[in-house]
This record gives structure tokens, sequence and C-alpha cells, in this order.
């Protein structure tokens, strides 16, 4: 199976791998999506040392795309949020990097407000947050998928 899906994350410090993981196979499920088709994880570059995340994709085996405030806020999403822009600098960190990471043109500076289908990507799943009681951390997922075609 081809490896198209990317997962863009967002979490709170301290989220553990578990967490993640179980919210992965949830949305997964939910959409009728195949796990065998991640490419990798996407997240906010102040993510790249987080614990559980850099755990799942060890245990995964899956490569972790990371990209700056200042490039996720150039993307257009369905999703915004004003206290995620508060906290981090960009309202958007799971859809944004999601559809960053799903495309094949490296993107050194994006254009204000690209689509994600101006940058070639399917957007799948909008972000989803996963907050069980009686647990520690939270985690909000989106799924982009990489187009096939390599328009040059």
């Amino acid at each position: 199976m081809q490896q198209v899906l990317w997962v863009g994350i967002g979490c709170k410090r301290g989220t553990s791998w578990q967490l993640i993981d179980w919210a992965i196979e949830q949305i997964f499920r939910d959409n009728q999506l195949f796990q065998s088709a991640i490419a990798g994880i996407a997240t906010i570059d102040t993510k790249a040392s987080e614990v559980g995340l850099v755990e799942l994709c060890n245990l995964r085996n899956l490569p972790l795309k990371t990209f700056s405030a200042q490039i996720l806020r150039s993307v257009c999403v369905p999703n915004p949020a004003i206290i995620t822009d508060h906290k981090v600098g960009t309202p958007s960190v799971a859809e944004a990097a999601a559809i960053l990471a799903a495309t094949k043109t490296p993107l050194l500076t994006a254009s204000p407000f690209t689509s994600a289908e101006a940058l070639g990507v399917r957007f799948l799943v909008p972000k989803q947050i996963f907050q069980p009681q009686g647990q520690t951390g939270a985690v909000t997922l989106a799924v982009a998928q990489a187009s096939n075609i390599i328009s040059h």
C-alpha cells in the first residue's frame, strides 16, 4: 500500500504516545482509512522533542516533519483556533501541518493563505480533539493525503 497519508498532530506537553496512538486508531477507524497508508507525522517545530510524539514515531518507524509557526500560519485551514494562535503563534497546528507535510513541493515560504487544493493535497479529516477523562494530556489530529500527481 502506498504511504500517502500525513497525520498532523498538536498535543499538550507530556501527552503519552499511547494516547496519541489511540487517537490515530480512532480517527482511522471512524474514517475507514488504513494505518498502513501513513507516510508520517507532522507538527509544529516546538514539538520536535515532545517525548510522546518521538516515541510514537520510533515505535511506528515513521518520520516526524516539523514546521515553524510562520509557515503553518500561511496555510488556509477549515478550523482555525484563536486560542492556538495566542499560545503558539499560528491558528492551526494539526490541520496546517498535515497539509504541508502532504505537499510534494518544498515550502520555504508560502504565500499567505495557501489552500490545500493549491498545494495539490486532499484534506481528508478535519481536526479532532481527544482528551479522555482521567488521562493526562490531549491530542488534536488531522489527516491529509499527498497527491499522486507531481506537477512541474
